[in-house]
């Protein structure tokens, strides 16, 4: 059975909200874990979740980004930083509402990578507008601009002493100390992926040839196979001693950093993995890929702990189709299915069926949906599916999601009936 990435998150848009259960509409792109023991994930879905690790569930789903947002940071107070597919990077609270609180605009084309430095005064930025970016948080003069990569700068990184470097598809390994000639610190002949900051200053950078790599501050170089397939996203415990790194294979694997020893290889669901974060204390490790979820590991054992948000099987609404309620699963982040729920990631769906497009009120619509030229019924709802978003209602920044299993189909709209009247 073909499940629906993100349901009726194509009937909206939406802002930010707080949410019990959560799930991506599509494959986790990044993680980023908070001093505090908070954990922000987003995703090719357009979303970011905000998530309460001891309890599993989320505190908040944010969806403002125009396109998949590829990168996090976490920022001392609880702020969370975003990029993305639309180059903007946004700054959040630790209770977000519809908007950021600072958004930093300057790069041409997708951010992919975001750093932190230790103190949290600046932000670090990797786009595919072939430069990086450090930007001064307290304010001041623009982002000091840096340029030299041939083509798409993929990560970037604070070392420990401060310095910035940052990685491409160009193979080059460059650093860019503050007031100093930029250099190249090692060069290897294939695109760079990923790339992670260890204590000592050694820099973690993992390629398309699936090599994992350390090099040291004098550039000395050591490497290890991860893996058959490109490795994608790395991930180093706060004391430097363990590496993460996913692939595109869906492997992930945990090496040794002072010896390269392969520790553990985590059984996943066989799927690319397309980020990885280790917990502030280092004792769980978390990554995220194209099944969606985001997994917690025991990083000493190697063993998984358990996904975070609504995984388990919940009892379906009296009176609603199990089939149907499997289908709608994959969607409760987005809307309620009552009005005493409230809007969510979406507005909630009492009533949907005879109900104009964009007519709930006090929910923010795109300019797309708030045009309200379409009444939702089982045929146009099915419609959306169908053929998806992108030809029912052009010129949406909806994902473009479509199911052509027409049981599921029928399934969701006889649960909706049910659950929404």
């Amino acid at each position: 059975m073909r499940r629906i990435l993100a349901l009726l998150a194509l009937l909206s848009l939406s802002p930010a909200t707080v949410a019990q259960e959560a799930v991506h509409g599509g494959p986790v792109r990044a993680l980023a874990a908070a001093a505090d023991g908070g954990l922000a994930s987003a995703g090719f879905d357009q979303s970011i979740i905000l998530w309460d690790p001891a309890s599993g569930r989320a505190r908040a789903v944010v969806r403002w980004h125009g396109g998949a947002v590829n990168a996090l940071a976490a920022l001392p107070g609880g702020i969370t930083a975003s990029a993305g597919e639309d180059a903007r990077i946004a700054l959040w609270p630790a209770r977000p509402g519809a908007q950021p609180m600072r958004v930093l605009d300057g790069h041409g084309e997708t951010v992919v990578a975001l750093a932190a430095s230790a103190d949290g005064a600046r932000l670090a930025s990797a786009s595919w507008d072939g430069t990086a970016r450090v930007w001064d948080l307290g304010g001041g003069a623009g982002p000091r601009v840096l340029e030299g990569h041939r083509g798409n700068v993929n990560a970037v990184a604070f070392r420990a002493d401060g310095v910035v470097a940052t990685a491409g598809f160009d193979g080059t390994l460059r650093l860019w100390p503050e007031g100093e000639p930029p250099r190249v610190l090692a060069e290897f002949g294939f695109p760079l992926n990923a790339m992670a900051a260890l204590p000592d200053g050694t820099l973690a950078v993992g390629g398309v040839d699936g090599m994992l790599r350390l090099v040291t501050p004098d550039g000395a170089v050591r490497e290890v196979q991860a893996g058959a397939r490109p490795v994608v996203a790395l991930a180093a415990a706060p004391d430097g001693g363990v590496l993460a790194a996913g692939s595109l294979g869906g492997s992930v694997t945990l090496w040794d950093a002072a010896t390269l020893r392969l520790r553990h290889t985590l059984e996943g669901p066989g799927l690319p993995v397309w980020s990885a974060a280790f917990s502030a204390d280092g004792r769980s490790l978390w990554t995220g890929g194209a099944d969606r979820r985001v997994r917690r590991w025991d990083p000493a054992t190697g063993r998984p702990v358990g996904p975070l948000g609504g995984e388990a099987e919940q009892a379906p609404p009296a009176g609603a189709d199990p089939h149907g309620a499997r289908v709608w699963r994959a969607c409760s982040a987005c809307h309620s299915l009552t009005a005493e729920g409230g809007n969510m990631a979406g507005p909630h769906l009492h009533g949907i069926f005879g109900r104009r497009m964009g007519s709930v009120a006090g929910y923010a619509y795109s300019e797309r949906l708030a045009r309200g030229d379409i009444t939702w019924t089982r045929e146009t709802v099915a419609d959306l599916f169908r053929r998806g978003p992108d030809v029912v209602t052009p010129g949406t920044r909806m994902p473009v999601q479509r199911v052509d299993n027409d049981e599921d189909i029928r399934a969701l709209l006889d649960f909706l009936d049910a659950t929404t009247r």
